[in-house]
C-alpha cells in the first residue's frame, strides 16, 4: 500500500474512525458493566457467570453498532484502492447523494451478525481469562493487556467469515460486483455467495492474520485503558466516601 498509493496511505479513515469510537465505546462499556453486574445477581448471586458476560457484551453490542456503523462505511470506502475519495466530507455527501441515508446502514444487521457472536466470544474469553491471571479482580495492567489481547484474537479468528461479508456490503467491490447476477450485494445470505463465486472456501478467511493482528493491540489497549480509568474512578468514590 505504501509503495503504490504513499506512506501515509494506511491512515486513511483515522479521523472518522476516532469521532465514532467515542461515543460508540462510551455506550459499549457502560451498558456492559451494568447489565453484567445485573444478570450476574440473577444467575449466579455474587459470582461471575460466563453467561451473563456474553449476553451483556451481545447487548452492549447493539448500541455500539448503532454509533460506529455509518463511521465504518465512511473508513472502509476511503480505504479501498484507489478510492475516489479525498475528505471524509466527500465520502460522507457521496454516499448520501448516490446511494441515500440507508446505505450507511445496510450492512447494519450483517456488522450485529459478526459483532454480536464476536463480543460473545471476546467478553467470555477476558472475563475467563481474567479469573486465571487475575483471580481477586484488582487492577493488575499486564493480565488486562495478555487478556485483551488474547480474547480479541481468539474472537477475530472465528468471526472472519462474517467480517469479509460485512466488508463487501460495505464496499460493493467492482471485482465481486462483477460476478454477481443483480449487479448489487445487498444482505448476508447475498455476500456469502458471492463470496464463495468469487474465491471459494478460502476466500472467508482472506485477511484473517491482519484482522488478528489488528484485533489485538486494538482489544488489548481499549481493556488496558478502560479498566486504568475504572480502577481511578473507584478508587476517588472510595477516598470520598472514607473521607465523610
Amino acid at each position: 500500500i505504501a509503495r503504490t498509493e504513499g506512506i501515509w496511505r494506511p491512515m486513511r479513515g483515522l479521523n472518522i474512525t476516532a469521532t465514532g469510537a467515542g461515543p460508540a465505546h462510551a455506550l459499549y462499556f457502560a451498558c456492559y458493566e451494568k447489565l453484567k453486574k445485573t444478570l450476574s445477581d440473577v444467575i449466579h448471586a455474587g459470582g461471575n457467570s460466563h453467561v451473563a458476560n456474553g449476553a451483556a457484551g451481545c447487548v452492549a453490542t447493539l448500541l455500539h453498532d448503532a454509533a460506529m456503523n455509518p463511521a465504518e462505511v465512511v473508513k472502509q470506502r476511503m480505504q479501498m484502492y484507489n478510492s475516489p475519495y479525498q475528505r471524509v466530507t466527500d465520502c460522507v455527501r457521496a454516499v448520501w447523494r448516490n446511494e441515500g441515508a440507508g446505505a450507511f446502514y445496510r450492512s447494519y444487521t450483517t456488522q450485529l451478525t459478526m459483532n454480536i457472536p464476536f463480543q460473545a466470544i471476546h467478553f467470555m474469553t477476558y472475563e475467563f481469562l481474567q479469573e486465571q491471571l487475575n483471580p481477586h479482580r484488582q487492577y493488575n495492567p499486564g493480565s488486562h493487556v495478555v487478556s485483551g489481547a488474547c480474547a480479541g484474537a481468539v474472537a477475530a479468528a472465528a468471526t472472519t467469515p462474517l467480517d469479509v461479508c460485512k466488508t463487501l456490503l460495505n464496499t460493493q467491490e467492482s471485482l465481486a460486483l462483477s460476478s454477481n447476477i443483480s449487479g448489487h450485494i445487498t444482505g448476508m445470505a447475498n455476500a456469502f455467495r458471492t463470496v464463495y463465486q468469487v474465491g471459494g472456501v478460502t476466500a472467508y478467511f482472506r485477511g484473517v492474520q491482519a484482522r488478528v493482528i489488528y484485533q489485538m493491540p486494538s482489544t488489548a489497549i481499549a481493556w488496558s485503558v478502560y479498566e486504568f480509568f475504572k480502577y481511578i474512578l473507584t478508587k476517588r468514590q472510595e477516598e470520598r466516601r472514607a473521607g465523610k
